[in-house]
């Protein structure tokens, strides 16, 4: 990490309301937040829920991924992407609810944190090919520091996840109104 700042990938995600406003809000809110600018979005993917329970039955998910250029650190980097959720009306209930708007830090500059309120890289990265493809898209070669030590299209080849995943025309970045 420099002074300067540092790269961060975010995976966004809802099943909720205007599922698609939702992620162009939240990469709005990212861009107008001091210390984040948004350097480019993935293609829009929408995906089968995962759910806790086979069978449950959730709408499907809109799903990108960001990256962002930031000077802030990676704790204060998650407390604006929970903020953004509370703004969506984001509750956290229990594990895999459907949900208005959901925020994961994946990856920050080859940084690691394993603690109470943050694990870096996303632990479950790998086991998500919904996180993955559209992470892949913006940077094939990225590597992802251990647990995974591999690069995301090492990771994105091995996942188990085999839930289908089809990639929309939508686009989050940069804004059509400016």
């Amino acid at each position: 990490m420099t002074a300067e700042g540092h790269a961060a990938y975010i995976g966004l995600g809802a099943n909720l309301g205007d599922r698609f406003e939702a992620l162009r809000a939240a990469v709005r809110g990212l861009d107008a937040t001091p210390g984040v600018d948004v350097v480019r979005a993935s293609p829009v993917y929408t995906s089968e829920a995962h759910t806790l329970t086979p069978g449950e039955e959730q709408p499907a998910y809109l799903n990108a991924v960001v990256q962002v250029w930031t000077r802030l650190a990676p704790e204060a980097l998650l407390d604006v992407c929970l903020a953004l959720e509370r703004r969506a009306g984001r509750r956290r209930r229990r594990r895999w609810a459907s949900r208005p708007l959901d925020l994961d830090l994946l990856v920050v500059n080859g940084l690691t944190r394993n603690t109470d309120r943050l694990t870096l890289p996303h632990p479950r990265l790998a086991e998500r090919r919904f996180v993955l493809q559209p992470l892949h898209d913006l940077a094939p070669d990225l590597y992802v520091p251990l647990p995974f030590d591999a690069t995301v299209d090492d990771l994105l080849r091995a996942t188990p996840d085999r839930h289908a995943l089809r990639r929309t025309d939508l686009v989050l970045w940069p804004p059509e109104d400016g």
